[in-house]
């Protein structure tokens, strides 16, 4: 058994596997060269001053969680097209977490909803908010009055601030149950 494993484990390559990743790897090398020229050029110094002309920057925070860092957008008719961090923040003293350096992406990303949408027929359809939160609601009540409160459980977010989430916890509360929990535990 132990010749067996040893013969498995070997490093040796056979001289016919090994023309054919030469051939391969020759063939990609010459490609590469012929493809690699005059693809880019050197920036000039207005583009590396300002790569978006006519944009503003605009001091905001960051959603990603309730601490509330800095983050410096610099928006072009309306689109976020650049982000920096705020330096001058008293919360985040110029620094960012992951989430953070990766707002922009979060919020320019081509899968995030951006309006309530219901399935109806297999098909995803936008609703209004008004609709959505009628909807939610009468769920809601329905569920409390035909399996009670404690049928529910409701979870928190990172995102909330102090104040937020004493009131969320009211919510639930009010409700009737106790199932409240953090997203983070789960």
């Amino acid at each position: 058994m132990q010749n067996t494993t040893q013969k498995a484990l070997s490093t040796r390559i056979g001289r016919r596997s090994f023309l054919k990743m030469a051939a391969v790897a020759s063939a990609f090398g010459a490609t590469s060269a012929f493809a690699s020229g005059n693809v880019t050029r050197a920036a000039t110094k207005e583009e590396v001053k300002n790569p978006f002309p006519g944009s503003k920057l605009v001091k905001t925070i960051c959603t990603s969680c309730s601490v509330g860092c800095g983050v410096i957008a610099e928006v072009q008719n309306g689109v976020w097209v650049r982000q920096e961090v705020a330096q001058d923040h008293p919360v985040s003293l110029g620094g960012h977490c992951c989430k953070g350096a990766d707002m922009i992406d979060m919020v320019r990303s081509e899968i995030r909803n951006k309006h309530p949408m219901v399935k109806e027929n297999g098909e995803w359809k936008r609703i209004s908010w008004d609709s959505a939160l009628d909807r939610i609601s009468k769920k809601l009540e329905d569920l409390r009055k035909t399996s009670g409160p404690d049928s529910t459980m409701f979870l928190g977010s990172a995102k909330f601030n102090n104040e937020q989430a004493y009131y969320f916890r009211k919510f639930a509360a009010m409700y009737g149950t106790n199932n409240i929990d953090h997203q983070a535990r789960i």
